[in-house]
C-alpha cells in the first residue's frame, strides 16, 4: 500500500481556499457512483506488462466501498480498458510511449478481448447489478471513449468517486474529465494504486488542488453512513 501524502503547500492553499480541507461532509448513495478504473490482471497479475506493484493491496478496500455504495443505494462500475489493435487506430501516439524494447506487441495483446490480461482481477466482488465497461482511452470519460457518462446521467449520478489503477494514468484522467464534465469528484487515496509512491502522491497532489477532493476510504464510508443516518 502507498504511503499516500499530499503536499503540505497544496494542503495549505485548497484550505484556505476552501474554509476546510474536504468539500464533501455527507456522500447521497442515491446519486453517486464508485468508479473503479483497470483492476484487471494486466495491471495487477505479477508477469502481466502492465503490472503494477501494490495494486492488488487496495482490492479490500474496492472491495468495502463497493459493498457500502450499493447498501447506501448507489452505483458500482468497473471499467476495463480495451487496446487492441483495431481499438486504438487513430491513437497511434499511444505506440509511442509502450513501444521500447517490443512492449507494444506484449501489451496490445494483453489487452485484447479472450486474453488474461483483459479479465478482471479475481479477487473483485463483481455483482450481476453492478455496471461494466469497456473503455479505449486513459480517461473513461474522454468523448468516445465509453459510454461511461451517459450510464450515469440516466442513473441521474451527481458524483463520482475514483478508485483503481494507475494512479497517475487512468485514474487521474478519469478524475479531471468527471471534474470537466461536471461531477462531484473524489478520489480515494488508499483505493488507487501507481508503480511507485512518487508518481502516486504526485497524482494526488494536482488532483486535490482543482480537479477533486482527496479522502482515504474511512472518510468515504465515514460519509456515506452519515448521509444514511441523516435520511433515517
Amino acid at each position: 500500500m502507498h504511503d499516500s501524502k499530499i503536499a503540505p503547500e497544496v494542503l495549505e492553499r485548497v484550505r484556505a481556499w476552501r474554509g476546510k480541507l474536504h468539500l464533501y461532509d455527507v456522500i447521497d448513495g442515491a446519486r453517486t457512483a464508485l468508479i473503479v478504473i483497470d483492476m484487471q490482471n494486466h495491471w495487477v497479475k505479477e508477469g502481466c506488462p502492465g503490472y503494477a506493484p501494490g495494486a492488488v493491496d487496495i482490492v479490500p478496500n474496492i472491495n468495502r466501498l463497493a459493498e457500502a455504495m450499493r447498501l447506501a443505494g448507489g452505483t458500482v462500475a468497473w471499467v476495463r480498458m480495451s487496446a487492441s489493435e483495431d481499438v486504438i487506430k487513430g491513437w497511434d501516439v499511444f505506440a509511442d510511449f509502450v513501444a521500447r524494447d517490443g512492449f507494444t506487441g506484449p501489451w496490445l495483446t494483453s489487452l485484447t478481448e479472450g486474453n488474461t490480461g483483459m479479465e478482471f482481477w479475481h479477487e473483485l466482488d463483481i455483482r450481476p447489478a453492478d455496471e461494466i465497461v469497456t473503455k479505449t482511452r486513459y480517461s473513461a470519460l474522454i468523448q468516445g471513449a465509453s459510454d461511461l457518462e451517459a450510464r450515469l446521467r440516466r442513473r441521474d449520478i451527481d458524483m463520482v468517486i475514483i478508485t483503481g489503477v494507475a494512479t497517475n494514468t487512468c485514474c487521474e484522467a478519469t478524475a479531471r474529465d468527471a471534474n470537466m464534465l461536471n461531477f462531484r469528484t473524489i478520489v480515494v487515496s488508499d483505493a488507487n494504486a501507481a508503480r511507485s509512491d512518487t508518481e502516486h502522491n504526485g497524482s494526488l497532489t494536482n488532483l486535490f488542488n482543482l480537479f477533486a477532493d482527496v479522502m482515504t476510504t474511512d472518510e468515504v464510508l465515514d460519509r456515506l453512513r452519515g448521509a444514511r443516518s441523516d435520511q433515517g
